[in-house]
């Protein structure tokens, strides 16, 4: 089969699992009176067209905040309104103002489905797609690794299944990823503050694109390293200013972005999320014994220590991988130890972790599975069980087999040559943690859809859930951390990026 003919059975597929997850429920279905994600879309949609821009921020007569208020940087409305303007060609009673507040039917469901496909195919799927060809290697494997990264089970089940556009920002993050690997770092610019503008989430991936330009920069300063510096931050400032523009007529706009953007009083974490506050707080209530200005210092002091090895590094030794692995430390440290987390920000490591899937297949298909499985008690709570239990299985089975994630787990495959002195038998000790990790993966989503919790307990399941994805995810932090911070005496890439 010729190659073209093969990416296109790639697309096909991954598209056929999108569209098939799509045709589930969605988050807040039929539940009024606030219903969910989905209705938060529509109704920005609703607010974006029929509201002049100095009031999308704003608690107005005509804009109540405390009903789904415009809560993201000004690309995620300039993105409703574009849909807007096509909801209202198809039926304007989609987005009338007040009238269509909880509106649900097949139509509307189909048109809504169809946005994040477009946005999907159009931002995510392509920059994945070049970074494939990109990489050096035999076109079979390119392709097998392009189906993998294609159908990655979180992505498609928060997108295509809960009801969200995180394929735009994290799609323009590949892209800020592509523009620094082709050496093109005003474009790389200008895709990362168009994905920080789009979701302020992003700031999980910042330190690692400062870092690395910086440390570009400063290497380079007898050859015009300085005037570069200043290039990105001109380019940056531009980025910023086009996207603000229409805010930028009064303060009190700026300020009033800037609030809504960064909701302090939400708290430290949302629901139950698999980081470290929201295990703590099984043993201790930290919300409730600490003051909420004592979170937030608390929260960036941690995260700040965090990301301060992996950040130091970069700078000193700006390079492509360290920076890929860099990216991965960062946003897994930020959903770990920072302020107002949810569990959907298991995402922005995620991503970063796929592009090592086809050098490090066994960790981070491991590592995919269980960011997936972290969002387990989300996705029950939006009736998708079955799409949640059909997409992890067949990921886990074509990282298997076209990958030989299970196969490549020595030493020099995990990169850990210094460290097999003090772990005897890694290799046996790896595929032993994995099975068990998998098998409890496996009873918890069971016990979580056949057993009632006990009446005194009732989250037990959830937090479990919690419990064993915050443990994981601290693993891997020392994980991707050993491997940035420690160089692998022998490095085995049966290709890598250009």
């Amino acid at each position: 089969m010729e190659i073209s003919s093969m990416v296109a059975l790639v697309l096909m597929v991954s598209f056929t699992v999108r569209w098939a997850v799509s045709l589930n429920s969605y988050s807040g279905a039929g539940k009024p009176p606030m219903y969910g994600d989905y209705e938060a879309q529509r109704h920005w949609q609703e607010i974006t067209f029929n509201l002049p821009i100095d009031e999308w921020y704003f608690n107005t007569s005509n804009n109540d905040l405390e009903y789904w208020g415009l809560d993201y940087p000004p690309f995620t409305a300039y993105h409703s309104l574009l849909c807007a303007y096509v909801a209202e060609l198809i039926d304007p009673e989609w987005i009338a103002l007040f009238t269509s507040q909880g509106y649900e039917s097949d139509k509307h469901k189909l048109f809504m489905r169809s946005t994040v496909v477009v946005a999907d195919i159009t931002v995510y799927v392509p920059a994945i797609l070049y970074y494939v060809h990109l990489c050096e290697g035999p076109w079979a494997t390119k392709v097998s690794f392009l189906l993998c990264a294609l159908l990655y089970p979180g992505l498609i089940l928060i997108d295509h299944g809960h009801f969200q556009y995180n394929c735009i920002s994290l799609g323009l993050i590949l892209w800020g990823v592509l523009g620094l690997l082709n050496d093109r770092v005003f474009l790389g610019s200008v895709a990362f503050c168009m994905a920080l503008n789009y979701k302020q989430m992003e700031l999980y991936h910042a330190p690692p694109f400062f870092c690395y330009l910086l440390g570009s920069c400063l290497r380079n300063l007898k050859n015009g390293g300085l005037k570069q510096l200043l290039k990105i931050t001109l380019v940056v400032l531009i980025s910023f200013a086009c996207c603000w523009l229409p805010f930028l007529t009064s303060f009190q706009q700026c300020l009033q972005v800037i609030r809504r953007i960064f909701p302090v009083d939400r708290g430290l974490f949302e629901d139950k999320v698999g980081n470290v506050w929201c295990s703590l707080s099984v043993i201790l209530k930290v919300k409730e014994i600490l003051s909420q200005q004592t979170q937030i210092w608390l929260s960036f002091a941690a995260t700040l220590l965090t990301i301060l090895p992996t950040c130091v590094k970069l700078t000193i030794d700006p390079t492509i991988k360290g920076f890929k692995f860099s990216l991965i430390n960062c946003s897994l440290a930020f959903f770990l130890f920072s302020f107002q987390v949810h569990e959907k920000s298991i995402l922005l490591a995620a991503i970063p972790v796929l592009l090592i899937l086809h050098e490090l297949p066994f960790m981070a298909t491991w590592f995919l599975l269980v960011s997936t499985f972290s969002m387990l008690p989300l996705l029950l709570k939006d009736g998708l069980l079955l799409p949640y239990i059909c997409t992890s299985l067949a990921f886990l089975l074509v990282t298997t087999y076209l990958l030989s994630a299970f196969v490549k787990v020595s030493v020099e495959d995990l990169q850990l040559q210094r460290w097999s002195t003090y772990i005897p038998q890694l290799p046996r000790v790896a595929k032993s943690a994995f099975r068990v990790s998998v098998i409890a993966m496996a009873t918890l989503s069971l016990i979580s859809v056949a057993l009632n919790p006990p009446s005194r307990l009732p989250h037990l399941f959830s937090v479990l859930v919690s419990l064993f994805s915050c443990i994981h995810f601290l693993m891997f932090l020392m994980y991707f951390n050993i491997l940035h911070l420690w160089e692998p005496v022998v490095q085995r890439q049966l290709w890598k990026v250009k």
